[in-house]
């Protein structure tokens, strides 16, 4: 899981007139210590028989190797539950956790940032039965910060040291540093959450949360993008065809290593370095390993490899070249085009801006958080007719909306609309 750090004492005293600043205690140790790993089916066994007689919700969290190993592959699995504590278990020598999964039906799953950790738990054969998510919690409160660590900080009163998020998770065997880390993300999660539920209560926002943690649940996987090449960071300064498909070459190319090698894209080549390829266009590997993006050893050891990529590139005939505006999209134009293109929608567009960012303000919800940004464009683009409550709310709803979104937004912009 990654999470900011939280903030750290100072000895500084309160400006006069402000409130000092709450005291915060560092949470170093988990309360039984730091638990053995789990990676014998022996000891999942015990696991599984000690969850499944624990009470109450189960924290749980999942660690991948990000930036380091190819995809979103989980490496660590961490719970702790009431009467059960905490177990640490390694998804790569047990990759079938459906009896644990099996043990935990109908138990609420306490997480933070769930949409991280849910696909690759699923993978494990790990399925949530019901999930409460303490950060989408602490967004719908309006925290300013929603971080693992300053939620605990917050709700607790505790500092959670947040230095070992970005660390490779897929090293064997893990320093005891790094589990002590991933046993402490566990630990006071429960605890977090009972607060958290409490507040969401109080500030009449328990039903909003509770739709909103089923659709996490339930989201289906994304769809596969139509062409993933063109997410190459400074890929905007390449404007012509040819460039372009020695760019989708040198991708291709990229990934398939990656993949094979289990090493993640950008370790392999920087995008940098195909952004570089394509606008230098070199014709031989002496030509390409002269630019200072390839002159590493890494990349040089395998210039036969991108040189073939390239030249395959630049070998492409004209009919089979990427298009230079992208693949077509139902998605609507960059809003800095509709007062060209539809001064009515431009229109509509900023008076529901206005609309929702007044509500953002009056019930102290981001805006994202009470209406996804893309669903108004869409709307706004593309309105429904006629243009009043019961369309725009069905429209809304028919774009993934949750109902206490779709209650809260549809009467305000039937008004503005009107």
């Amino acid at each position: 899981m990654e999470n900011e750090v939280g903030d750290a004492t100072t000895g500084a005293g309160p400006t006069p007139g402000e409130a000092p600043e709450p005291v915060i205690t560092p949470l170093t140790e988990p309360a039984e210590g730091i638990p053995p790993v789990v990676e014998t089916p022996e000891a999942l066994a015990a696991v599984v028989e000690a969850f499944g007689s624990g009470t109450g919700p189960v924290a749980v969290d999942a660690e991948r190797a990000s930036g380091y190993r190819y995809g979103q592959r989980t490496y660590l699995v961490q719970l702790r539950r009431e009467g059960a504590g905490t177990a640490l278990i390694d998804p790569i020598a047990l990759p079938d956790l459906s009896a644990l999964s099996d043990a935990l039906v109908g138990v609420e799953w306490v997480l933070h940032a769930a949409s991280q950790d849910l696909p690759g738990l699923a993978e494990q054969g790990m399925r949530a039965s019901r999930v409460f998510d303490t950060e989408l919690g602490a967004r719908l409160l309006g925290m300013e910060r929603v971080g693992l660590a300053a939620v605990v900080a917050d709700t607790l009163g505790l500092g959670l040291a947040k230095e070992h998020s970005a660390v490779d998770w897929s090293t064997r065997p893990l320093p005891s540093d790094w589990l002590r880390y991933a046993a402490l993300d566990v630990e006071v999660l429960v605890e977090v959450r009972s607060i958290l539920a409490e507040r969401l209560a109080v500030a009449g926002k328990a039903e909003w949360a509770a739709q909103e943690f089923e659709a996490v649940r339930t989201a289906p996987p994304p769809p596969p993008r139509a062409e993933p090449w063109r997410r190459v960071s400074g890929l905007h300064t390449i404007r012509d065809a040819r460039r372009l498909a020695v760019v989708r070459e040198l991708w291709t190319t990229r990934d398939t290593n990656a993949r094979q090698r289990d090493i993640s894209p950008g370790r392999v080549l920087p995008d940098s370095a195909i952004v570089a390829a394509a606008q230098a266009l070199p014709r031989s590997v002496p030509q390409l390993t002269a630019l200072p993006a390839f002159a590493g050893k890494g990349t040089r050891r395998r210039a036969t490899l991108w040189q073939s990529a390239i030249d395959r590139g630049l070998a492409l005939p004209d009919s089979e070249l990427p298009s230079v505006r992208g693949p077509k999209s139902d998605a609507p134009p960059p809003p800095r085009a509709w007062a060209d293109k539809d001064p009515a929608a431009a229109a509509r567009l900023t008076a529901a801006r206005d609309v929702v960012a007044a509500l953002s303000l009056q019930y102290d919800v981001p805006t994202e958080n009470l209406l996804q940004p893309d669903l108004l464009r869409r709307l706004c683009w593309t309105p429904p007719d006629p243009l009043d409550e019961t369309s725009i709310a069905a429209t809304l709803a028919a774009g993934g909306a949750r109902a206490w979104q779709v209650e809260l937004v549809a009467p305000r912009l039937a008004e503005a609309f009107a």
